[in-house]
């Protein structure tokens, strides 16, 4: 084996890491689809396992499978458009309390600067006017980005259909990669990857129905309007580590402040940082239990980097992926600086370098 100088070793490392960074950045629009299929495909194996074992065909057990995740995928949507429609019912009461706030808020100003309502309308309607006109920019292409949305979701159920049906010819796939020697650790990898995969999505469900359970339960005992719209958007928004509480917390206030008060839209604001405390340091630990193993920075750092590659999506995605990255680097001798630096810091660890 010919041994390359560290020098040699670290340009090639970088060079490889831009071209998968490119990759990823370039195939977005085929890579999303793929990975959350891929995700969904093992959290249904059992599923498909099930109806195989009663006998169904392969592909109709594979298919029938699909339609029960699109039937509960349908559900959820269901809701939130019987929520949405209902806050849409309220609107022109909305729209009233938002004027009124803004009154509230040019009255506070002149007292406050001497600018008076005039000058301060004359700021306004610039803004709005730019805003308009971006919008209006965008409206061509917001009919473009519906249909490339269901495009995407056809390919995703396409993608988990045939991921679930050629499950066993992509296993042989992946053993013939190696050396028939290494057989028995990458079959080890697999399992270790759907055992983590499974127990992060299940974790993170059993998070989110806590977590909509706690926030909705103290949103109504405060009487806060539209409680389980917002404790759901809550929960589902948490699943963005960081940042997602913060926006929830931001809409849930905007939206009581309309509705509302502004007291009411400061127990929103209570309620919610209360809810993010329990969850990060009971709940989380608790129910996920720490399955994707990898420590504070890099979990910042792995949602930004999805940010900026695949936007929204990618905040979610990146962690399971990058949590597969470190255990992929945890079986591979030449990969464990990187399983070394993604993941947590044991306390064994911790002791030997205090001996140190």
């Amino acid at each position: 084996m010919i041994k390359f100088p560290f020098y040699a070793r670290v340009a090639l490392t970088l060079f490889a890491i831009a071209l998968i960074v490119l990759f990823m950045w370039m195939g977005k629009s085929i890579l999303i689809p793929l990975f959350f299929a891929f995700l969904v495909s093992i959290l249904l194996h059992p599923v498909v396992r099930f109806f195989e074992g009663i006998h169904f065909p392969r592909a109709l057990a594979a298919l029938v499978t699909i339609l029960i995740f699109l039937v509960m995928v349908g559900g959820v949507f269901y809701f939130f458009s019987r929520q949405v429609v209902h806050l849409s019912k309220d609107l022109p009461r909305l729209q009233a309390k938002v004027s009124e706030r803004i009154q509230d808020a040019q009255d506070w100003i002149y007292n406050k600067y001497h600018i008076n309502n005039s000058d301060q309308s004359v700021y306004i309607k610039k803004t709005v006017n730019g805003f308009m006109g971006s919008a209006v920019n965008s409206a061509a292409t917001t009919f473009v980005g519906i249909a490339e949305t269901l495009i995407l979701m056809i390919f995703f159920f396409i993608f988990s259909f045939f991921i679930l049906y050629h499950r066993r010819l992509l296993m042989r796939f992946l053993l013939a990669l190696f050396d028939e020697s290494h057989n028995k650790r990458v079959g080890v990898i697999v399992i270790k990857v759907r055992l983590l995969i499974n127990s992060y999505i299940l974790g993170l469900l059993m998070e989110m129905l806590v977590l909509v359970l706690l926030i909705f339960t103290t949103l109504m005992i405060f009487g806060i309007k539209y409680a389980l719209l917002l404790s759901v958007l809550a929960a589902v928004m948490n699943i963005i580590p960081y940042f997602g509480i913060y926006i929830s917390m931001a809409i849930a206030m905007l939206v009581t402040i309309a509705s509302g008060t502004g007291g009411g839209a400061v127990t929103v604001g209570i309620v919610f940082l209360s809810a993010h405390f329990i969850d990060a340091n009971i709940i989380l630990p608790r129910i996920v239990g720490g399955q994707v193993k990898l420590n504070p920075f890099i979990t910042l750092l792995t949602v930004l980097v999805g940010h900026l590659l695949w936007g929204i999506p990618g905040m979610f995605l990146f962690i399971p992926l990058t949590a597969m990255v470190r255990l992929v680097s945890e079986e591979i001798p030449a990969m464990k600086p990187w399983a070394i630096i993604m993941g947590e810091e044991t306390p064994r660890l911790r002791k030997k370098r205090f001996k140190r």
